[in-house]
């Protein structure tokens, strides 16, 4: 009698993204589910932000991009909106001492000038704390918009070549590289390898535009507070299974 062998499972070997961004979506549905204000939601959105930061830095993730607030959040109710501008003080209150002593480096981008002083204060005495860490880089988009970030940029170069300092025939994808907000990232770090999306929506919401053309996208229906280690791990283990080819063969 022949026995038919077990099909063996082939594990496929843990490739750990060095840039993630994540778009932290569904807090006010989390709080919605449980019969709570949208803010609730929020709250619970940092507690699992600290999770998932520590997570990313243990299994070797270099650098994460989070969208916190994006230029179109201001449309969002005033209540709502002064109180996600608190959560940086609390966040540096009470989560950045944790991350400090995991070697975490904090960094922002985003048209940070519009930001009410305190949040402002706040992220500025987080990245100033940990700005010789050596860890992760824990790069918050806040008031980020990316169609802003590259008006900005374009307009910048624009006016360089006006004042002769190059030509435009001088104008390549590494230099727009340069003019963009993640340039204070090293270079080879500024692009994600792989975005991330919480709460089932399937589009990017002027997310890193121009950084994210060969990323590999993730989409899950899992609430942002309820995305934790676990999560995070079943994503990476999905773009472990895929072959970035940038276009090529």
């Amino acid at each position: 009698m022949f026995h038919l062998k077990k099909k063996e499972k082939v594990t496929i070997p843990l490739q750990v993204p060095k840039h993630i961004g994540i778009i932290m979506d569904g807090n006010g549905r989390w709080a919605k589910k449980r019969l709570q204000p949208r803010v609730f939601g929020h709250k619970a959105g940092m507690e699992a932000l600290q999770n998932v930061t520590i997570a990313a830095k243990e299994m070797g993730v270099q650098v994460l991009t989070v969208y916190a607030f994006s230029t179109e959040n201001w449309s969002r109710p005033e209540k709502e909106v002064k109180f996600i501008m608190n959560l940086p003080v609390e966040f540096y209150e009470r989560y950045v001492p944790e991350l400090h002593k995991n070697n975490v480096k904090i960094q922002m981008i985003g048209d940070v000038a519009r930001l009410p002083k305190a949040t402002y204060d706040a992220l500025v005495k987080a990245e100033e704390l940990t700005k010789l860490n050596t860890g992760l880089i824990l790069n918050f988009a806040l008031n980020y918009g990316g169609r802003a970030e590259l008006t900005q940029a374009i307009r910048n170069i624009a006016q360089e070549v006006l004042d002769a300092k190059f030509n435009p025939g001088d104008i390549s994808e590494e230099m727009i590289g340069d003019y963009l907000q993640t340039s204070t990232l090293p270079r080879i770090l500024r692009d994600p390898d792989l975005i991330i999306r919480t709460s089932g929506e399937l589009r990017l919401s002027n997310f890193l535009p121009w950084q994210s053309a060969y990323s590999e996208l993730y989409f899950t229906k899992t609430l942002w507070p309820d995305f934790n280690e676990k999560s995070l791990k079943e994503a990476i283990e999905e773009y472990s299974k895929r072959q970035r080819r940038f276009g090529g063969v």
